[in-house]
């Protein structure tokens, strides 16, 4: 194993500790990658538990989402996160987490899209320095056709340069990150807005 998988291994590892604990990925849910070369992502296993993984649970894909360790198979939505790699060659992580308020949330919000604005915890995406701004986050209605997915994301990430992450509807957060360090962030700030807002919702219905 290179110093480089091994490195990116544990950080993948330890991310899955941390947010399955949090209760963000729970069971065999999520997935997670890393860059690992200009033409290769590193990324977890189709069907493991996120709190448990080890470094056999993790593969190498190319940039099309192809298995490149016979016998490993890669998630389904592996193309959701070769996309993104190959959107902004800066992305180093991609982080997908299936929380309770992400879930609901996206369920809640009947258009395409939610904006976060005047929350001074937005200041934690990268490129945002100030709450006085809107933070825009599209939904997509969820799809087992994971290439025609992908096909309807694209369009939107190349309108929306500075997007930090996107809702699939009754499914779960992407967000990524130039290390995984920042995607972890991303999802702390995710999170926390999404909590914020619905209680908001909550206390308007009152």
């Amino acid at each position: 194993m290179t110093a480089t998988r091994e490195r990116l291994s544990q950080a993948i590892i330890e991310a899955g500790r941390f947010l399955y604990g949090r209760g963000w990925s729970p069971a065999t849910s999520s997935n997670y990658s890393a860059r690992l070369t200009s033409a290769e992502v590193l990324l977890t296993v189709s069907g493991k538990h996120k709190g448990q993984l080890g470094s056999d649970d993790l593969l190498a894909v190319d940039m099309d989402g192809a298995s490149l360790e016979p016998g490993k198979k890669p998630s389904a939505e592996t193309l959701l996160h070769t996309q993104l790699y190959r959107w902004k060659p800066d992305i180093g992580a991609v982080l997908h987490t299936h929380s309770v308020n992400a879930t609901v949330l996206s369920r809640l919000s009947p258009g395409d899209s939610l904006v976060f604005a005047d929350y001074e915890l937005q200041k934690a995406f990268q490129g945002v320095s100030t709450h006085e701004s809107q933070v825009l986050v599209p939904v997509f209605d969820n799809d087992q056709d994971i290439e025609r997915l992908a096909s309807r994301v694209q369009p939107w990430l190349d309108a929306h340069p500075d997007c930090v992450g996107y809702l699939i509807r009754g499914h779960g957060l992407y967000t990524w990150g130039t290390e995984m360090t920042d995607a972890l962030r991303q999802v702390e700030a995710f999170e926390f807005l999404f909590e914020c807002e619905l209680k908001m919702r909550e206390l308007q219905r009152s």
